[in-house]
This record gives C-alpha cells, structure tokens and sequence, in this order.
C-alpha cells in the first residue's frame, strides 16, 4: 500500500549489512503504525545487501533504496542523505542490525502528539550477536534537556522519533559520537527530550559495535562536548567523570 505523504520517515544507513538488515527491514515492516516511509542509504556495500533491500523495495513502495556516490566509512553522510530526502512529519533512525518491537512508532507518535513533545526516545534491550533476547534492559532519564546530556548521551539513537522541524537544518558532523553532537544541537535550541519509559528496540550487542572501544569512545565524547559544543575545560572533565561513570553502569548491565 502506497501513502501520499508519511507520518514518520524511517532513515537506516547501510553498509555490508546483508546478515541483518533483512531482520531490520521485517520489523519496521511489522509496527503497527503503518504511516512511514523507510529511506535506506547504502554507503556502497561490496556485499548482497543492496539485492536484500531492493528486493524489499520492489515489493512496498514504502521502502526507498538510495546510493552514495562513494564509500564514505562513517554513517554521518548516508544519514544527511536521509534527512534531505524524507518527507515525514517526523523522523525516526535505526541502525542496520537493531531491531524494532511492534509497537515502538505507535506509542510514540502518541506520546509526542498527546504532548506536542519535538523529541522522544525509549528504553532498549541488548540481544546477543544472534538476536537472542536475556532481559538486559537498558533504563535512561525520563526527560533530558541539553545540560543533562552534556554528562551522558542518554538518548539512544534506535529508539528515538523528533519531529522534523526540531532538526531544522541541523545534520550530522562526521565525527566520531556524530549521534550524540546531533542530539546537542538539537536540544542547544531549547528542546527537552521525554522518554517514553518502555522498551521499544532491539540493541544487537555486536563484537564489532563501534562501541566496543570505550577509549575511543571516551575520546569522541571529549571531542564533542570541548570542541563542538565549546564547553570550558573544567566543566569539561566535571562531564568527563559523569560520562565515564554512566558508561561503566550501562557496560556491565
């Protein structure tokens, strides 16, 4: 079924992702909020993941399959491309191994428009290299406003929907956290982000997760919050120590 103009433009960059965007694709494919458009950027995957999705997108007009013109080795740029073309209200973003639980657009559309919230986000729940589900759930703030973010990225990026009109021009930087200085510039404008306080996604604890380098990532959060939200050096390592100890709590859960 076709839809003139979707609620929610659904934004996955992909590269070499042909074991798991299927798993992808069929969740989206399973919410019960059937209002979307699902815009899949892939960054020239030298693998079948480019059959996978167009496969899917011939049979639902609903998924979009768009190119870089080259490898750009970092999600940033598919994700700008995604941004660019989607045409929903609002956006949602998801990675190519994560998962969607059915209910994840419908309860929160509901709670953004109940509350004319601009950001919304969820809880999550790690599986396993194999999707195997073990109950480790992942809790985060009830609200967030930018101070608060500035200690920890409490906004997991596959659990959350923001209204298109909160972005604004704003895109990703190509940096490493790129997720994380996104969601500072966006609430740097005076937006709070509400959580919805439910699991609603799939984190598919991979071994070869970027976030498995925890130096590097201590070193991209301190780039992020010193050179790209300009914050002083004091207040800085004040962020630094409420990071590390947020991301120690969320490691060994």
């Amino acid at each position: 079924m076709a839809y003139l103009k979707p609620t929610v433009s659904i934004i996955v960059a992909c590269y070499n992702s042909q074991s798991t965007i299927a798993r992808t694709i069929d969740s989206i494919l399973a919410q019960s909020f059937k209002n979307w458009e699902l815009i899949i950027i892939d960054d020239c995957s030298t693998d079948n993941s480019a059959s996978i999705i167009k496969n899917y997108a011939d049979n639902d007009s609903r998924i979009i399959y768009l190119k870089t013109s080259r490898n750009t080795g970092a999600p940033s740029s598919p994700r700008n491309i995604g941004i660019k073309n989607a045409s929903g209200l609002y956006i949602a973003f998801v990675d190519s191994d994560d998962m969607w639980l059915p209910d994840k657009l419908q309860q929160q559309i509901q709670l953004i428009e109940q509350n004319n919230y601009d950001l919304v986000y969820s809880h999550y729940e790690k599986v396993n290299n194999k999707y195997k589900r073990n109950g480790r759930i992942i809790k985060t703030r009830h609200k967030t406003t930018y101070n608060d973010l500035l200690k920890s990225n409490h906004i997991p990026f596959l659990t959350s929907v923001v209204k298109r009109s909160a972005i604004g021009e704003t895109l990703f930087k190509n940096i490493p956290q790129e997720d994380y200085c996104f969601w500072l510039d966006i609430l740097k404008k005076g937006i709070t982000a509400h959580n919805l306080c439910k699991v609603t996604a799939l984190y598919r604890d991979s071994k070869s997760s970027r976030s498995v380098n925890k130096w590097q990532m201590a070193q991209g959060f301190w780039n992020v919050i010193r050179k790209h939200q300009n914050i002083g050096l004091l207040r800085c390592w004040y962020y630094m120590i409420n990071y590390t100890i947020a991301g120690f709590l969320k490691y060994i859960r």
